[in-house]
């Protein structure tokens, strides 16, 4: 039986600023839901996602106005913020794509044309220092791959994996990461495993059309489990039917719970009922998200404990533990310092209050 080789083996390429492969940190990836032709709507969303601490952002580019709209969408990010260009059908796109800068390539080469047309998007990739992902999904295998082996197995995707890294590695082009995303957990693993033994490519993880964000969460959250416990993947997307910023979280989420990722903010929040007279699961949502955004901004920081807590039962001896603590009462919350008691604050107030009380205490 072959052996999967661990991250630290796998070649190592960069998408602009982010290392992927070779041992470097595991990435988290989403993909834009807008209108990538609307291009301040799709930077807004891709800087949404970059603050919760997303890495890499993929926008669709279904035509040569979205290609178009690249460019815009690059400058606005800015140069270190990793965007990549999702083709399909049209090796012109890619080259659209490539020109307005993009810092990636997502392809089937199998679907792009010509053996002439995949050699031209290697050469103007490789001439501007792009990687290529090939993506394979198990609902779009070539017919005779899935006649060979009666259907999209695990052995299916990985043949039609590695009959693309063969088209463009005959066109000298060597950049390229690699997926072959199922849509149930054990053959998403299977495949990851089967496929980790027979390249050096970095991986890109994700099980494609997870579903909704329970069930999504779920089955991502224990296909990618099982694979990065492994020392398999190099880079992930969570793949669910709901807002590309609910991807990020996950999957910092799932790197986190592995140690593949720093511990993001340290937040206690109670699970509400009756007695709750305030939005105690927004606000802890808020909490959260701004703290991740401040953390990142600021990463020499101290982490702070922080408390948020829906009414006065429990409220008051959570803050007492914690370095600061939002505590709900009706409508409103009180920020406590150390477990005193201070000013109070709408609900609209109460997260800016608190990040801006962290940052004054996490800088003493």
């Amino acid at each position: 039986m072959q052996t999967a080789l661990p991250r630290e083996t796998t070649h190592r390429i960069r998408l602009g600023a982010v290392a992927i492969g070779g041992g470097a940190p595991v990435s988290v990836q989403t993909m834009a839901n807008t209108d990538t032709r609307d291009a301040a709507a799709s930077a807004a969303q891709a800087r949404a996602c970059f603050d919760l601490g997303a890495d890499v952002v993929r926008f669709a580019v279904p035509d040569a106005a979205a290609a178009a709209a690249l460019a815009a969408i690059k400058r606005a990010l800015g140069p270190d913020r990793a965007i990549v260009a999702d083709i399909h059908f049209d090796h012109r796109l890619a080259l659209a794509a490539l020109e307005a800068g993009v810092d990636g390539l997502r392809i089937n080469p199998g679907n792009i044309g010509s053996a002439a047309k995949v050699r031209e998007v290697a050469a103007a990739a490789k001439d501007r220092g792009v990687p290529i992902r090939i993506g394979v999904n198990a609902g779009s295998l070539e017919k005779e791959v899935l006649a060979r082996h009666g259907g999209a197995t695990a052995e299916a995707l990985v043949e039609s994996a590695l009959g693309e890294i063969a088209l463009l590695e005959d066109a000298g082009f060597g950049d390229i990461k690699v997926s072959v995303k199922a849509s149930d957990v054990p053959r998403m693993v299977a495949a990851y495993r089967l496929l980790s033994s027979k390249t050096r490519h970095p991986l890109h993880l994700g099980l494609t059309e997870a579903g909704t964000l329970l069930r999504g969460t779920v089955s991502s959250s224990v296909a990618l489990g099982i694979l990065l416990a492994e020392g398999i993947g190099d880079t992930i997307r969570v793949s669910l039917t709901d807002a590309p910023e609910n991807e990020v979280r996950v999957g910092l989420a799932v790197l986190r719970s592995l140690g593949l990722r720093e511990p993001g903010p340290d937040v206690t929040s109670c699970p509400t009922c009756g007695r709750t007279m305030c939005d105690l699961i927004g606000t802890a949502r808020r909490v959260e998200d701004a703290l991740e955004r401040l953390y990142r901004e600021e990463p020499g920081l101290k982490k702070l404990h922080v408390a948020v807590m829906g009414c006065v039962v429990n409220g008051p001896g959570e803050a007492r533990d914690a370095d600061l603590a939002l505590v709900g009462g009706p409508g409103c919350f009180y920020l406590y310092r150390r477990g005193e008691r201070g000013e109070k604050f709408s609900e609209a107030d109460a997260v800016p209050a608190l990040v801006e009380a962290v940052r004054t205490e996490a800088s003493r």
